[in-house]
């Protein structure tokens, strides 16, 4: 608050519904915001939800003290506050009224009377009860109904017809399934958060819920328990594609209901078929509209074989429910400690979306819930194991965990005495019997392009961005080189992108040229499958991808390399694709570099290349476009593709054909023309010029202009 008072607040955001949250003010009172509108008092909630005394909201907290009248004593007891009443129930006399002080007067009234034990507020919890019982003296209503009528007042602002509808509008709002769900994920996220055990298929609000969030919020206030970081990745999740379509699936599916209901409303003739109502293009439109213009719909970056399988693995935080570039500030974009094995902290885009664009790192995988999850090898007893678990990062915060190049022993056992460890993000000095967990591997921490770099460890940060980003860059060449110095990820990286072809199982090529490969398979014995099929051999033919556009203008071109009666394995390489020779990614050339002054040619970036690296075209590549031409019907008549162009020499147009389009296998220079068209000209009155032209040319030559 602008005074400096802090102020403590729960939010709880639904899949689907309203959303509620708890804060605390500058007087101490607990207050309820529903969607962000109308307020009330917390315990106006809890009565409404089946708590109607002070005595019993008090005792969900823990702040009552029961003390029998004849252990009272004036030493201990004066000055403390009594939680209800004390009346003698004899005479019918009050002794003592709620919130009062006890005094020695007010004792020895009370052990003079029948009264045989009194309710005061415990001291242990003196912060909680400063809370609590500020909230209840703001809280006007006394029972379940009075705060209920209180409730519908507030989101209503009128009052409520009868109890009916006041149960019936928080019943709604909170615990009713067609209108409120927090979802598989808010459930398993509140059980977590909370400590509760509430049956994950029950996806609404519950009593225990909001007892918990208001006693989470008692504890923060205490500062017992830290304030979440918004910008951890257990408090952030990928929303994949599949979640998406089918949040608009449902969209569709609404919207077709709603036009089902309301032609069988308007028709009312008995023989109506399910065709004369359904309409399926409601839920195509929506799913084309999804693909068509959602700003995460993208063109796919097919530069080369690395640029797509990074831009498939990409993470963004813009998008329909995320954030907007211009709203996001420096903290949402920064590396956090959770991102360690999860998100890379090297590739990112330079510019206006640094930051807010990640990607997915070797190791990390998505769970079922969303959450990045990344592998470690389990250490028992100072010894490490082979077993791999996969944690997120809320379950990483609560082990220490070794680097993956601590030196061990054949046992697996550290030979240190004292490990390098990464606890949340500190980096304590641990010995090896409070070591929980492994790294799988020093690359675990970053994503397929920068774990190309060779020597990543010594580049500067800035530089490996940079080199990380514009290896998606590089043409494929006319002949790829896979590199001398590489990092051991080139083989893996080829294979995963698809780009080449795979023998699906042990074998032997019977033929292979440029177009396709013949493989025969072995027979399986311990198939089952194989002891149906009459073949007792497997052939499969693969068709090779030749000289094929991508959406850059890059060349697709898969070349064999093996050849006739080779034997291959399971998982061998049969065919490489662009940038990729024998298997691994090749983006570039191995060549001499001099890092050297040369007559001041090389000046701010600029490079000087040998001659023979042009002569013999070894950065040469082939770049493949496609052009495209309407031929429309105009006002004035038809357009017509034809060699026969006004006013152009027979020589611009010898390689064209009778329709004017150009000739496969003529070699083209820049200016030349590809395709022939004119169009008819608008009929004005002719110049004597033109009506001369007319005369000697026939009706030809006028009326149509170059297009």
């Amino acid at each position: 608050h602008p005074n400096g008072t802090p102020i403590y607040s729960a939010r709880i955001i639904p899949f689907r519904g309203s959303w509620v949250e708890f804060a605390t003010d500058i007087n101490n009172v607990m207050y309820v915001y529903i969607d962000r509108r109308k307020k009330f008092p917390a315990t106006t909630l809890l009565r409404a939800i089946g708590y109607e005394t002070d005595e019993s909201i008090l005792r969900l907290f823990d702040l009552i003290e029961e003390v029998a009248v004849k252990h009272l004593d004036v030493d201990k007891h004066v000055g403390r506050i009594v939680a209800s009443d004390v009346i003698d129930t004899q005479t019918g006399e009050i002794h003592a009224t709620r919130d009062q002080e006890l005094t020695e007067e007010i004792i020895d009234n009370i052990k003079a009377s029948s009264v045989q034990k009194i309710q005061i507020l415990s001291l242990e919890n003196s912060v909680d009860q400063d809370l609590i019982i500020n909230t209840l003296k703001k809280d006007t209503s006394t029972s379940k109904e009075e705060a209920l009528y209180a409730i519908y007042r507030q989101l209503r602002s009128g009052e409520a017809p009868d109890m009916e509808t006041a149960v019936g509008l928080l019943e709604k709002m909170f615990f009713n399934d067609k209108r409120y769900d927090l979802g598989e994920v808010g459930r398993f996220r509140m059980n977590d958060k909370l400590g509760l055990n509430v049956d994950i298929n029950n996806r609404v609000l519950t009593p225990e819920d909001i007892i918990a969030i208001m006693k989470n919020i008692i504890q923060l206030k205490n500062g017992n328990v830290p304030v979440d970081d918004i910008d951890h990745l257990g408090n952030r999740r990928v929303r994949t594609v599949g979640e998406q379509l089918q949040s608009q699936y449902n969209v569709g599916l609404a919207r077709m209901a709603r036009t089902i209901k309301e032609r069988m409303n308007m028709r009312d003739n008995e023989n109506m078929q399910p065709q004369d109502l359904v309409n399926a293009r409601t839920i195509s439109s929506v799913i084309n509209a999804f693909f068509g213009t959602n700003q995460l719909s993208q063109f796919m970056d097919q530069t080369n074989p690395l640029a797509e399988l990074t831009h498939k693995r990409r993470i963004s935080a813009l998008g329909p429910g995320g954030l907007t570039r211009e709203r996001a500030g420096f903290e949402v974009r920064d590396v956090h400690h959770s991102h360690y094995g999860r998100l890379c902290p090297i590739e990112t885009p330079e510019g206006p979306n640094i930051g807010l664009i990640s990607s997915l790192t070797i190791y990390a995988r998505v769970n079922n819930y969303g959450f990045l999850e990344t592998p470690y090898r389990k250490v028992k007893d100072g010894r490490v194991t082979n077993s791999i678990d996969y944690l997120s990062a809320d379950q990483e915060d609560e082990f220490i965990i070794a680097q993956s190049n601590v030196p061990i022993d054949e046992q697996g056992r550290f030979v240190e005495e004292r490990v390098k460890c990464r606890e949340r993000g500190e980096f304590p000095v641990v010995h090896p019997e409070n070591i929980h967990y492994m790294d799988v591997a020093p690359a675990q921490i970053v994503s397929v392009a920068a774990a190309m770099i060779p020597f990543l460890e010594h580049d500067d940060a800035n530089r490996a961005l940079m080199g990380s980003n514009m290896q998606r860059q590089a043409v494929p060449i006319l002949v790829p080189e896979s590199p001398i110095v590489g990092t051991g990820m080139e083989a893996k990286t080829a294979r995963d992108s698809r780009a080449v072809i795979i023998a699906e199982d042990n074998g032997i090529v019977e033929y292979a040229d440029s177009k396709r490969i013949i493989v025969k398979y072995d027979i399986d014995e311990d198939d089952p499958s194989t002891l149906v099929s009459f073949d007792d051999e497997r052939r499969v033919e693969y068709v090779l991808t030749k000289f094929a556009g991508t959406n850059q203008e890059t060349c697709f071109n898969q070349k064999p390399i093996v050849v006739s009666g080779q034997k291959v394995k399971k998982g061998e390489v049969l065919a490489d694709g662009p940038a990729i020779d024998k298997g691994e990614l090749a983006l570039g050339r191995n060549v001499s570099v001099a890092f050297m002054p040369w007559r001041g040619y090389n000046f701010e970036d600029a490079i000087i290349l040998s001659e023979r690296l042009v002569a013999n075209d070894v950065f040469t590549s082939i770049h493949i476009e496609e052009f495209e031409l309407q031929v429309r019907e105009t006002k004035r008549g038809e357009e017509e593709l034809t060699r026969d162009i006004p006013n152009v020499s027979e020589e611009a147009t010898k390689d064209l054909d009778e329709f004017g389009i150009i000739r496969e296998g003529a070699e083209v220079k820049e200016g030349d023309i590809l395709i022939g068209k004119i169009t008819p000209k608008g009929e004005t009155d002719p110049t004597p010029e033109e009506k001369l032209l007319k005369a000697i040319f026939g009706d030809k030559a006028g009326d149509v202009k170059d297009a």
